[in-house]
């Protein structure tokens, strides 16, 4: 049940990162962080809810790794050092692993 919650409100959230990088980022550089963490947040968030009830841990990979790849890049919109882009791989790798996991899971029946 908790992935269903987190993956809408990780939903919602990439909605108004997007959003507010169209319309109110204070740079270019700003506006496409956004743009990009919100895209990335919110296919994984959509993924995550048609998972969550079968996949519990590619679930939550792709949550946390969603988390750290495009929390990092918010950071880094709102004027948080450069270095931080140096994290976001990490959310990017679980990002992989999530999807290589649940291709693993479709394969062998669906249940993880």
């Amino acid at each position: 049940m908790i992935l269903f919650v987190l993956g809408a409100l990780s939903a919602a959230l990439a909605i108004a990162a997007g959003a507010f990088g169209a319309h109110g980022a204070s740079s270019p550089q700003a506006a496409e962080y956004l743009r990009l963490g919100g895209m990335y947040q919110l296919v994984h968030a959509v993924a995550v809810v048609a998972i969550a009830g079968q996949m519990k841990g590619p679930g939550w990979l792709l949550l946390v790794g969603a988390a750290i790849f495009s929390g990092t890049l918010y950071l880094m919109a709102f004027g948080a050092p450069r270095w931080f882009g140096a994290i976001t791989p990490i959310g990017g790798t679980l990002m992989i692993v999530g999807w290589l996991w649940a291709a693993w899971a479709f394969a062998r029946g669906g249940i993880s």
